[in-house]
């Protein structure tokens, strides 16, 4: 019985879980779109850890404004995540989708951000938020 096979096997499994854990640059992917069906869609969203996918309104000042929409993520790669908007969007408003954290709150599960406070709250990298701006069509 041979030890290489096992050796390189283990060497390829060590390989493929650090580069999943350390080459993951959190992200998120979205189009302008319509949201006459009350939800805006991420087509990706790359998470460090477990959150949420947050929509805020926005304007031509690019700052985070009311949160009218949020989905949860899990670590790592979702596709297609779609959050329900929980007041109208019209046509031409400018959304930024953004990635918040699951820390810091009473509750696991359950989305717990309001403007400006602590809890569930925007995730950074190198002190950039994570997020992408739609515009509403």
């Amino acid at each position: 019985m041979k030890t290489v096979p096992m050796t390189a096997a283990f060497i390829l499994w060590a390989g493929a879980a650090f580069a999943a854990g350390h080459g993951m640059t959190p992200s998120v992917t979205a189009s302008d779109q319509s949201v006459e069906g009350g939800v805006v869609t991420a087509e990706s969203v790359v998470a460090g850890a477990n959150g949420w996918l947050v929509v805020h309104r926005t304007g031509m000042d690019m700052k985070p404004g009311p949160v009218v929409g949020h989905a949860p993520l899990r670590k790592g790669d979702n596709m297609d995540v779609a959050a329900i908007l929980t007041e109208e969007v019209k046509a031409g408003e400018m959304l930024m989708l953004m990635v918040h954290g699951e820390e810091g709150g009473m509750a696991t599960g359950i989305f717990e951000y309001t403007l400006g406070a602590k809890e569930d709250g925007p995730i950074r990298v190198d002190g950039d938020l994570i997020m992408t701006v739609v515009t509403a069509q």
